[in-house]
């Protein structure tokens, strides 16, 4: 029991700072892919704006957001690299379904639940970012080794 629960990580002002991390570097990776598909436009939008700049300060500052409640919610979960990844993934898919088929449909006025192709790039972005926020977390909260003892 000890050597899980102190192989976990304990939700603190620098466990915060790893989820922002995280979700900033997830972002970016997100972020890029989102901009060689001009989404960010849209994200603009979500501001009233359709500036590229504004879409890419409103992408990131959401993504800190959902790196910050991922350690929030998740983080203590965190206790090595597959860990992160498997929960990171999984939290990307939950903001994919709340965000891009929920939450930004709505606020655009467009359909919600709507599969297509650009729901799906949106889904393969929020899998990427997941896994990106993951890994970040278990590595900068010490828990990115794959072995037991390294």
């Amino acid at each position: 029991m000890s050597t899980t629960t102190a192989s976990r990580m304990s939700l603190n002002s620098t466990t915060l700072v790893h989820g922002v991390a995280g979700g900033l570097a997830g972002g970016v990776v997100f972020g890029v892919l989102m901009q060689m598909m001009d989404m960010m436009p849209m994200v603009a939008m979500l501001v009233g704006s359709e500036a590229v700049a504004v879409g890419w300060v409103v992408h990131l500052a959401i993504s800190a957001f959902i790196g910050a409640a991922f350690v929030v919610l998740l983080g203590a979960r965190v206790s090595s690299l597959g860990t992160g990844l498997g929960l990171g993934v999984a939290w990307g898919l939950v903001w994919w379904v709340l965000g891009a088929l929920v939450a930004m449909p709505a606020r655009l006025g467009m359909p919600l639940f709507e599969i297509n192709d650009m729901s799906l790039q949106s889904l393969m972005g929020h899998v990427v970012f997941g896994a990106v926020l993951g890994a970040v977390v278990a590595v900068m909260g010490g828990r990115g080794r794959t072995g037991t003892d390294a």
